[in-house]
């Protein structure tokens, strides 16, 4: 009955090359502001304490306290307008507090050491947002313009929608778009981590910064490029840098009170004294470092290192997350949904059985040719393998009129004066005639053999059966092993396919809860029953129907395989390489994260509370009190950083041990 068409064997994988672009730290003003001091600092250091004039060293020392300090210091006064108490301010004034009673070495340190913190910090956020511009250099400076006169060149970012462009072979893609007319090969694995060149044909949709084959391909532009593929994950990644997760956003919350009362508690520890008959050098003295090792500086910066160093990380190794509150989030998920085409398989299935109904009177091409009359313009993985498999055989595709797609049920056209469904066979037949038991049948043994089966039918009646399989990813098993031993439970499979198909796939994966046959709606009915169940759970999917789980969900992972729009605007991250591996490695790298966090929160308390009553109970320096507060938050700081490295990447890929 069936015509089984063989498929080839999957080539080897191919390693992916990714570019990368790093800020110069001198670039950063933070940065240039903070060595600017410290280099005054290291010179005014020696002359200070080797007893030359002060007319030598004070000037030195000045200018250590206008370059280390007027940034933080302006930054508090602008906060203070806002009815903000800025910890920056806190620590200007206490180095001035310093210098004022002379001081002047001790309230310098403190500023230098303040201001190499806050570069520190800088120097995160930049690092997060480098993570993925350098995807911005695969983008070409120019593209040449096809005019009615003849070619022009003009700058890529002059392109405007519908202009036409060649693409010589060899040269890189100028804007998105889709192509007129050419075929080629074009290396995708920058935007999508496809391992060989994609073939391209007319219809086909290309983006900007790759890397074009062998042949000519005319493409008209079909976004602007500041909307290009490209530029939107640059623009996620610098929005993700921007957001603060729950912990830092408390932490911010807490430190305008506690700040407040360190402010009333310094003034206490100066007045109270000084009431009681009190010199006014020691008295001054103890508040100003009371206030300085009271200040929250190396609280405050416990959280976002971390994240934001996780966010980078991540972005570099291909898997963008929106958001440190995202980041914050996949720390703590305990139940994963898995979507099944697209995402545990290849997503690219491939045409394997014709079965065109007896009495139908149409042939194995006529019945292919009007599945992918219908199918042409669908954006879904199993439309895309019923047009490749007509492609395959020659066949010519029909004009298609009326195209409507429903997802979870199929698709909708007028082909050659024919009203033509293709889709999910248990959905389509419900209406058909008496006819439909005999695709019962034949949708039987496909799904025995593990296959796919999609009906056809035209002007109401069934007219056959195409069977489609696609190919487990090759980390598939490994990524369902990792997720179940980092949540203690087996991953759920949602899938629309029919139970059978699911099943062996779950058999060979090592899945144990299957949900079969469901509709987009009832995804989102899985994930609220998991979520009543108290559970944080995670969803993985790629295409259309998964986007009302993957936003429903406590957290949302889309595999970006072709970079969606749906994929990008929809799910908390994108995987941009397809790497399914990667899903466990981000999980735990945000855990990695979430360690971090509270260690330097451990850190950072630790400090405040030995020096706070050391200052108290006895007598501290405050060089030793500014060397503690400040050491302290660079240790933090540093502390975060450490994600940044491609080791945290390594350490966090499932089967390794920390």
């Amino acid at each position: 009955m069936f015509s089984t068409l063989t498929r080839p064997a999957a080539p080897p994988p191919v390693q992916a090359t990714a570019v990368r672009r790093r800020t110069r730290v001198l670039a950063l003003p933070e940065a240039r502001w903070a060595l600017a001091s410290l280099a005054l600092f290291v010179i005014a250091l020696p002359l200070d304490l080797l007893g030359a004039p002060a007319w030598t060293w004070g000037p030195l020392f000045a200018a250590t306290y206008v370059t280390g300090g007027w940034r933080p210091g302006w930054a508090g006064l602008t906060a203070l307008g806002d009815k903000t108490l800025d910890v920056d301010l806190l620590m200007v004034v206490a180095a001035l507090g310093a210098a004022a009673i002379g001081q002047v070495l001790d309230g310098a340190l403190l500023i230098v050491i303040f201001a190499t913190s806050g570069a520190l910090e800088a120097i995160a956020t930049a690092r997060t947002a480098d993570s993925v511009r350098g995807l911005l250099d695969l983008a070409p400076a120019t593209a040449t313009r096809l005019r009615e006169s003849g070619e022009e060149t003009v700058a890529a970012d002059a392109l405007a929608l519908g202009d036409i462009i060649l693409v010589r072979p060899g040269e890189r893609v100028g804007a998105d778009g889709q192509v007129l007319d050419g075929e080629s090969d074009v290396d995708q694995a920058t935007i999508t981590g496809e391992p060989l060149p994609v073939a391209k044909h007319a219809g086909d949709e290309v983006f900007a910064g790759t890397v074009n084959g062998s042949g000519a391909l005319r493409v008209r532009v079909e976004r602007d490029p500041s909307d290009s593929v490209i530029a939107r994950i640059v623009k996620m990644v610098e929005e993700a840098s921007r957001t603060k997760a729950p912990t830092q956003l408390f932490i911010e919350k807490a430190e305008q009170r506690y700040s407040i009362v360190m402010v009333a508690a310094t003034l206490a520890l100066f007045a109270i004294p000084l009431a009681f008959g009190g010199d006014l050098r020691p008295t001054l003295l103890r508040a100003m470092t009371f206030m300085i090792v009271a200040s929250p500086c190396a609280v405050v910066l416990a959280t976002m290192p971390p994240l934001l160093s996780a966010i980078a990380n991540a972005g570099r190794h291909g898997v963008l997350v929106k958001s440190a509150v995202v980041m914050e989030r996949l720390g703590r998920i305990d139940a994963v949904a898995l979507d099944k085409t697209g995402t545990l398989t290849e997503g690219t299935p491939r045409l394997t059985d014709l079965g065109p109904l007896p009495g139908s009177g149409l042939s194995e091409n006529e019945l292919l040719a009007l599945a992918a009359g219908a199918e042409h313009l669908s954006e879904h993985p199993l439309g895309r393998a019923v047009v490749d498999g007509a492609r395959a055989r020659g066949l010519p595709l029909p004009v298609a009129d009326g195209f409507t797609s429903t997802p979870g049920l199929g698709v909708a056209a007028t082909v050659g004066g024919r009203q033509v469904r293709v889709g999910a066979p248990a959905r389509l037949l419900d209406h058909a005639d008496a006819s439909a038991d005999a695709v019962r049948d034949l949708v039987g043994e496909l799904e025995t053999a593990g296959r796919t089966a999609v009906a056809v039918l035209s002007d109401g009646r069934p007219v056959g059966v195409l069977g489609i399989a696609d190919r487990l990813r090759p980390d598939a098993t490994e990524t369902v092993t990792a997720l179940t031993v980092m949540t203690g439970s087996s991953p759920i499979l949602i899938t629309g396919d029919n139970e059978r198909a699911a099943q062996r796939l779950a058999a060979e994966t090592g899945i144990t809860e299957v949900r079969a046959g469901l509709l987009p709606q009832d995804k989102v009915t899985t994930v609220a029953e998991l979520q009543a169940a108290g559970c944080n759970v995670l969803v993985v999917g790629d295409g259309i129907n998964d986007a009302p789980a993957l936003a429903a969900a406590h957290t949302g992972i889309a595999m970006g395989r072709a970079g969606s729009d749906l994929a990008l605007e929809t799910a908390d991250a994108v995987v941009v390489r397809d790497e399914l591996a990667a899903i466990p490695t981000v999980v735990n790298l945000s855990r990695a994260a979430l360690h971090l966090v509270v260690q330097n929160l451990i850190i950072a308390g630790t400090f405040i509370a030995v020096l706070v009553a050391w200052d108290l109970i006895g007598d501290l320096p405050l060089p030793l009190g500014v060397a503690g507060h400040e050491g302290s938050t660079v240790v933090v700081g540093l502390n975060g950083l450490r994600l940044l490295r491609d080791a945290a990447w390594q350490r966090a890929r499932p089967g390794n041990t920390r």
